[in-house]
């Protein structure tokens, strides 16, 4: 797979108080033939997270034809998991309404933060979005207690499918405590209700590494294919791939993906958390640059 990288999209510039800045996790869907949405989280002042949107020309991604003027999922009530801020991670277009899977975002006081997994409906096409409930669809378990979070959702004949990351530890990685976690597999009858513990499905691979990011599940034919982010002690954020035939063994073959930093610029420190796009023009990749998407959010086109 050879990517060509277009060039940065978007990234909040400070026009509106709750997007100060950063576009983080892009997260794609077609609203017709020739305009892609990306939802991602911007942050306020006090580095909080709320989610709008930036609709794009699907034929150029470059094209910006539209940024929300107010978010579409707000932060939760105090004391709730996704009080200190909400992250947009999968879409998902089931019976007519729109399921925004995302991450709730809850400080600690003896740890720095806890990552749980909500859900968010919407049936206006996803103009907004309202809270499947107030408590987090992916609750903390014994062996997955700080992060239960960034799934991606697939729904496969009569039943749900979700990847996502968990772990109960964390580590110091230079002189910062960081959660260490891996990729998990786990089924659902209906979307909603999950059970307690997921089987890991993705392992690190080195000492080097401590985290993934934002599994990203396509399936075409037998065949599915999984983008993620690689979280290492030496290098940061790097995007990842792997291959599996049934979706819970996968071999990682991340020598595939052919796309790496910049030598300048946006993304010359780190890329992470990539999205698939298929349009009639192409497929796209939306993925995040340095600093955790503090300088937005770009674009790459498959060869």
């Amino acid at each position: 797979m050879i990517w060509k990288k277009l060039g940065l999209v978007y990234v909040a510039n400070g026009e509106k108080d709750w997007a100060i800045s950063h576009a983080y996790i892009p997260t794609s869907m077609m609203l017709d033939e020739e305009r892609i949405r990306v939802y991602v989280a911007f942050l306020d002042s006090h580095k909080v997270g709320r989610i709008g949107f930036v609709d794009l020309e699907a034929k150029n991604p470059l094209q910006i034809l539209k940024v929300s003027d107010k978010p579409v999922l707000d932060i939760g009530h105090p004391g709730t998991f996704d009080d200190n801020g909400v992250t947009p991670i999968c879409l998902l277009k089931y019976q007519e309404r729109l399921y925004l899977y995302y991450v709730g975002w809850q400080l600690g006081v003896k740890v720095r933060y806890f990552l749980l997994m909500g859900l968010a409906i919407s049936e206006d096409n996803g103009e907004s979005f309202q809270r499947y409930s107030q408590v987090p669809i992916l609750e903390r378990s014994d062996r997955e207690l700080f992060v239960r979070s960034a799934a991606y959702v697939h729904r496969e004949e009569d039943y749900w499918r979700m990847w996502y990351v968990a772990g109960d530890q964390w580590i110091n990685v230079n002189g910062k405590q960081v959660p260490t976690y891996n990729v998990r597999y786990i089924e659902s009858a209906d979307g909603i209700t999950w059970g307690k513990q997921g089987v890991v499905c993705l392992e690190l691979a080195n000492d080097d590494e401590y985290g993934f990011g934002r599994p990203f599940v396509t399936k075409e034919y037998n065949l599915y294919k999984m983008w993620y982010s690689i979280r290492t002690i030496s290098m940061g954020y790097r995007i990842g791939y792997a291959e599996s035939l049934d979706g819970q063994n996968w071999l990682r073959q991340d020598q595939k993906v052919s796309l790496d930093v910049s030598k300048t610029g946006w993304d010359s420190q780190m890329i992470h958390c990539s999205c698939i796009q298929k349009t009639k023009y192409g497929t796209y990749m939306f993925y995040n640059g340095n600093n955790y998407g503090e300088t937005g959010f770009g674009v790459a086109i498959l060869q």
